[in-house]
C-alpha cells in the first residue's frame, strides 16, 4: 500500500482520481487520514468559511419518489404544504440570514420542477431580494431548462442547487422518477446561463462506500465549485424511516475521501450534521469542511449558527459576510 502522502501529493497536484485510488485512500487509519485531507484543504481550497442560508419557498406535495424526503406525495410522511411564499415573507427570511451572518441566500422549492409562472414570480422575488439585501441569491428549484435559468440569472440569481443525491450506480435505489442524468442536465442547463453550480448528496441512505467514491469522483468531473454534503435523517413515514445510521466514523472518512477527489471546492456541511457530537464536528472541519448551510434545513432542524460561527473559528477559519462576498 502506498504511503498516504504519495496520494496527498496527487491531490495536491489536481489529479483527478479513480474509484479504486479513493477507496484505498479512505482504508488508511482515521488520524492519519484527516490530517492529509486538512492539509490539502489548507493548500488548496478557501479559508474563509461561508454561510448558505436557505428558505422553504414552497413545500409539499411533490410528484418526485425521493425516498428519504418528507415532501413527495407519495409517502405519509407530515411536513408544511403551502405554495410559492410572497416576497414579503422571503425578504424578511433574508433580512434575518443576512443578520445572523449568512452570505448568501437559497430559494428551495418542491416539486420536479416550477412552473412557467412560478419562474417569472420567483424572477420578481430574487429582483426584489437585489434590492433589499446584499446576499448572493441562489435557487435550487429542480429540473429546469436553460432558458430558465437565464431568467432566474438576468434577475440575480447567481448560482444553481441540484444535488445529484447519489452516485449513478445508486441511484435508481433511491429515486425512479427521475434519473441522475436529469440532474446532470439541468446542471449544465445552468452552467449554459451563467450559472455556477451546487451539487453533492445524501450519505446514509444504504449505499456503499465505493458508492460515495463514486459521488466524490462525479462533482469532481462536473467541476463543481460548491458541494453540499448531507447525512440522512431518517424520516418517519418515509421508506427509509428505520434505515440503519451511517457511523461517524464513516461520515468523516467520506468528508476526507471528498477533499482528496475536489481539492478546491467548498465542502458544505447540510442536512444531518445535528446529530454529530462536537468532536465529530470538529474533526469534520479538519477534514475538509469549508462551508455551511446555516439554520433550519427544510423538513429536519438545523443547528444553531451562533455555535456553529464558534466551531468555525476555533477550527482556524474566518468568516464571509454578505457585505464582503466578491
Amino acid at each position: 500500500m502506498e504511503n498516504l502522502d504519495f496520494f496527498k501529493s496527487r491531490a495536491l497536484n489536481d489529479e483527478v482520481f479513480d474509484e479504486e485510488t479513493l477507496l484505498s485512500i479512505a482504508q488508511y487509519p482515521l488520524s492519519e487520514l484527516i490530517e492529509a485531507a486538512h492539509e490539502i484543504t489548507v493548500r488548496k481550497a478557501s479559508r474563509v468559511f461561508n454561510f448558505c442560508a436557505i428558505v422553504n419557498a414552497k413545500s409539499g406535495k411533490c410528484s418526485e419518489n425521493c425516498r428519504w424526503c418528507a415532501q413527495s406525495r407519495h409517502y405519509s410522511a407530515h411536513c408544511d404544504i403551502y405554495p410559492l411564499l410572497d416576497s414579503s415573507t422571503v425578504i424578511e427570511c433574508a433580512k434575518a440570514a443576512q443578520q445572523a451572518g449568512a452570505s448568501r441566500f437559497s430559494l428551495v422549492t418542491s416539486g420536479r420542477k416550477l412552473s412557467a409562472r412560478e419562474v417569472r414570480e420567483t424572477a420578481r422575488i430574487v429582483r426584489e431580494l437585489k434590492k433589499e439585501t446584499t446576499l448572493e441569491i441562489c435557487i435550487s428549484a429542480g429540473l429546469l431548462t436553460e432558458k430558465e435559468f437565464l431568467e432566474l440569472a438576468q434577475a440575480g440569481v447567481t448560482r444553481c442547487h441540484c444535488n445529484l443525491e447519489a452516485a449513478e450506480s445508486f441511484f435508481p435505489s433511491v429515486c425512479s422518477f427521475h434519473t441522475f442524468e436529469d440532474k446532470v442536465k439541468s446542471l449544465l442547463a445552468a452552467r449554459s446561463a451563467g450559472l455556477e453550480i451546487c451539487s453533492g448528496g445524501i450519505i446514509g441512505m444504504g449505499e456503499s462506500r465505493r458508492a460515495r467514491a463514486q459521488l466524490a469522483i462525479a462533482v469532481r468531473r462536473l467541476d463543481v465549485p460548491s458541494i453540499p454534503i448531507n447525512i440522512l435523517e431518517p424520516i418517519p413515514g418515509t421508506p427509509l424511516e428505520n434505515i440503519e445510521r451511517i457511523s461517524e466514523e464513516e461520515i468523516l472518512r467520506t468528508i476526507a475521501m471528498f477533499r482528496f477527489a475536489n481539492p478546491k471546492a467548498y465542502l458544505r456541511f447540510a442536512g444531518g450534521r445535528r446529530r454529530l457530537c462536537e468532536e465529530t464536528t470538529r474533526l469534520a472541519l479538519r477534514a475538509g469542511i469549508n462551508s455551511a448551510i446555516a439554520g433550519d434545513m427544510l423538513t429536519t432542524q438545523g443547528t444553531n449558527v451562533n455555535q456553529d460561527k464558534v466551531l468555525v473559528r476555533q477550527s482556524g477559519y474566518s468568516l464571509e459576510s454578505a457585505q464582503t462576498e466578491n
